[in-house]
């Protein structure tokens, strides 16, 4: 009887899928090679250099301050300081750390380090296709809250403006100038190519700390010491991260403050936590480089967007 018992541990076949988790396509294929952290780390290694010798073209003294960055990759180089990287070393550690964290998940998963260059246009092509749905819900909600300005039900008085542009899901540490026609607003608009860097960043770095980081930590505090069932766990945890997503671009969750650069706004609100659900369920199902691919992406697509269209 005991030799007849199966073991409760998680499998792992040749290829190094768990038997239990969320999807396992076909060993080998398009969909399984291409959610491994290998190829995440492949596929994202040129936009992280394009970020940072983006912003330091942009900003020539960022090696000594976190001007023109995202909220996400200064929490990164505030949380790495402690560990010797501060100073002029301070840029290096946030996409060291992306690095290592995807190589460490690489190694403890046993999957096979091959890598296809042939797979990396279609999965550029992936990501853009995925990034499509969320231009399309946004410019869905801009048309729906420029129709209801005007009756109050959305108790907001900046929503004439920002039905005006398509919201980026990136927050800065920084503000940028004020939109054209805004008290106060430079004359000259932000350039696009700066708004294309942070919106590459935030892709890259807002997904391991929302995503990668941050539902990894939600699911050991639901599951492992709450207890609570498998389902009700990763529910909380994809609505507790969306949230928090959507408000980090609102607040400083360091210093508590509003940001001037981007005021709470209901239906931007809104939209950011569809699109922190969505960027979720990706990653669940697509691994972290398809996700932040597709973040990337669409912050892109919406600043060249508003940038033709809107301004």
């Amino acid at each position: 009887m005991g030799k007849a018992k199966k073991k409760n541990g998680k499998k792992k076949d040749k290829n190094g899928q768990n038997a239990n988790q969320l999807f396992n396509f076909l060993p080998d294929s398009y969909l399984e090679r291409t959610s491994r952290p290998i190829y995440a780390v492949a596929f994202l290694l040129p936009f992280i250099l394009f970020y940072e010798l983006g912003t330091l073209r942009i900003n020539t003294d960022v090696l000594n301050q976190s001007q023109e960055r995202v909220v996400a990759f200064v929490w990164l180089q505030n949380l790495l300081e402690p560990l010797g990287y501060g100073g002029k070393l301070a840029w290096a550690a946030p996409p060291l750390a992306v690095v290592v964290i995807l190589l460490a998940l690489q190694i403890t998963s046993g999957k096979q380090w091959r890598l296809r260059l042939g797979d990396v246009l279609p999965m550029s092509v992936e990501c853009i296709a995925l990034a499509v749905p969320l231009i399309v819900l946004t410019l869905c909600l801009s048309s729906w809250a420029t129709q209801h300005s005007d009756d109050g039900r959305l108790g907001d008085a900046t929503m004439e403006n920002q039905a005006t542009t398509v919201p980026t899901c990136s927050a800065e540490r920084d503000s940028p100038p004020l939109p054209a026609g805004e008290p106060g607003a430079d004359a000259t608009p932000r350039p696009l190519v700066a708004n294309i860097i942070t919106g590459i960043g935030a892709g890259i770095y807002e997904e391991l700390v929302f995503r990668l980081i941050l539902i990894c930590l939600l699911m050991l505090l639901f599951q492992d010491l709450l207890r609570l069932p498998y389902k009700n766990s990763i529910v909380l945890s994809v609505l507790i991260s969306a949230a928090l997503f959507s408000a980090h671009h609102h607040i400083d969750f360091l210093s508590g403050r509003p940001n001037q650069a981007d005021p709470f706004n209901a239906t931007v609100f809104v939209f950011r936590t569809i699109a922190g659900i969505y960027f979720a369920v990706l990653f669940a199902i697509r691994g972290f480089g398809i996700t932040a691919g597709t973040h990337a992406f669409y912050n892109i697509m919406a600043v060249s967007i508003t940038a033709r269209f809107f301004q």
